[in-house]
């Protein structure tokens, strides 16, 4: 193994000679990996084509021991850190150029407690293997859409999920959590141990450390719940997303609603309505008997289906290795002027592979005190609005990012100011801010400077340790 010359987090380069890199990958279970070695371009391809960064060096975590070793390592040499779990981030946080990247994406270990209805994870899970762990008791937590998503990027930012409205968000379902700090300390903490870095997690993003395990609170739910989707011409969106506001402003806690502008497989421009309703089947059919008979709809495919299956309902419109670019916030109605600006930007979209996603929040979601999380959006916020363009071919990458950003700039006026984490591409320090509010950011600043006061988790959206 020769000298290798590695990024620092001062922006400078240092050089790791032959016997400190062979020392180092001694001291590790799982493998060290550089370019041109086996595993390495495996292990450097994240979701998001749109982001090709390359690591000097890849450990590949088998443990938490390796977790420790590669923190305590970067830290002594002030080696640039990434860390993926899941490896969906829009921004490809899990990328850095020149430094270490800490892979935790062979970490999958899950284990279920039926009894507690509790479930542990590691930071290699993503939600269609935790959900089939669960589901086997007939159990879930709230866990994101799209099931290809890291567990543990979805719940440090807040989590969104079907479930939401009627649980809470994911990261309000966890109970504890295991940490790797900057000092390479293994911590724990919950509602009775370490409880302000508790607090901190739960929205606060890669700020404080590596999770090593998520505990987390499970609920019964399915095998079969009612989901999917109906769908109309785009041509009459203006009247389909009013009733959708009708419709889903209505909604019982245990109905969480989505109203998509896409191209159908037929190569239509679309409005889809659908959901998923947590309860009893016949009451599901009751409640969601509106979305079957307005219209009438193009296609119906809403009905009984298992609980699996709608958490992959739209893993087909965002595969991995496609080339994503996303504006997101929050808004709290959704008039007539906002119908108009969708559906008329909608009209000019340049891939038919791109999206406007509206996605209902409320119910338990805004009953959590603001304080309780770092996750500080509660009150008045009623939808997340996405604009995702989506395409393959890097010649497009220009008209693809102006569509998004053009939409996204005649919308502005009609969002709350307001961001989750999870939905925040690299927008600079003023997005991060808006992200929390000022309150939550500043207690927020003073944790992150005593777990991590030289920022070595960085390459996240940021929170700068200052007093």
């Amino acid at each position: 193994m020769a000298d290798l010359r590695m990024t620092t987090t001062r922006g400078t380069d240092t050089v790791l000679d032959e016997a400190t890199m062979q020392g180092f990958k001694t001291s590790l279970r799982g493998p060290l990996l550089r370019p041109g070695v086996e595993g390495y371009e495996e292990a450097r391809t994240i979701w998001n084509a749109m982001i090709g960064k390359r690591p000097a060096l890849i450990v590949r975590c088998a443990g938490v021991a390796d977790v420790i070793q590669a923190v305590n390592f970067a830290r002594t040499h002030h080696l640039l850190v990434a860390v993926r779990g899941g490896g969906h981030s829009i921004p490809g946080h899990s990328l850095c150029d020149g430094g270490l990247m800490i892979d935790l994406s062979q970490m999958k270990s899950i284990r279920v407690d039926p009894l507690r209805r509790t479930a542990r994870a590691e930071p290699g899970v993503k939600l269609g293997e935790f959900d089939h762990e669960t589901q086997a008791f007939h159990l879930a937590t709230t866990a994101g859409v799209v099931s290809d998503t890291g567990l543990a990027g979805l719940t440090l930012g807040g989590g969104m999920g079907w479930l939401a409205r009627k649980y809470g968000l994911s990261c309000d379902n966890l109970l504890s959590v295991d940490i790797v700090t900057a000092d390479g300390r293994f911590l724990t903490a919950s509602a009775t141990e370490n409880e302000d870095l508790f607090w901190g997690v739960r929205g606060g993003g890669g700020n404080f450390g590596i999770i090593t395990s998520f505990e987390y609170r499970l609920h019964p739910v399915g095998p079969l719940v009612w989901g999917g989707f109906v769908s109309h011409p785009v041509s009459k969106a203006k009247d389909v997303l009013t009733f959708y506001t009708e419709f889903s402003g209505a909604a019982p806690d245990e109905l969480t609603t989505i109203a998509v502008l896409a191209y159908s497989p037929e190569g239509e421009p679309v409005v889809n309505i659908g959901g998923c309703y947590h309860g009893p089947l016949d009451v599901g059919e009751q409640v969601l008997q509106p979305l079957k008979t307005y219209g009438p709809p193009l296609a119906d495919l809403l009905g009984p289906m298992p609980y699996t299956a709608v958490q992959r309902m739209f893993d087909q419109i965002v595969p991995p290795g496609w080339r994503y670019y996303l504006k997101a916030g929050f808004i709290t109605s959704l008039g007539g002027d906002a119908i108009d600006i969708l559906a008329d930007h909608f009209a000019t979209v340049p891939s038919r592979s791109s999206l406007v996603v509206i996605f209902q929040l409320g119910g338990a979601v805004s009953r959590v005190p603001t304080d309780q999380t770092a996750w500080s959006h509660r009150e008045a916020v009623l939808y997340q609005f996405e604009v995702i363009s989506v395409w393959q071919d890097p010649a497009e990458d220009e008209p693809n990012v102006r569509w998004a950003r053009e939409l996204w700039d005649a919308f502005l006026p009609f969002t709350s100011g307001g961001v989750s984490v999870n939905h925040l591409g690299d927008e600079g320090q003023e997005r991060v801010l808006a992200s929390y509010g000022a309150e939550t950011y500043h207690r927020l600043a003073v944790l992150k400077k005593q777990y991590d006061p030289t920022n070595v988790f960085r390459l996240n959206q940021n929170i700068k340790p200052t007093a």
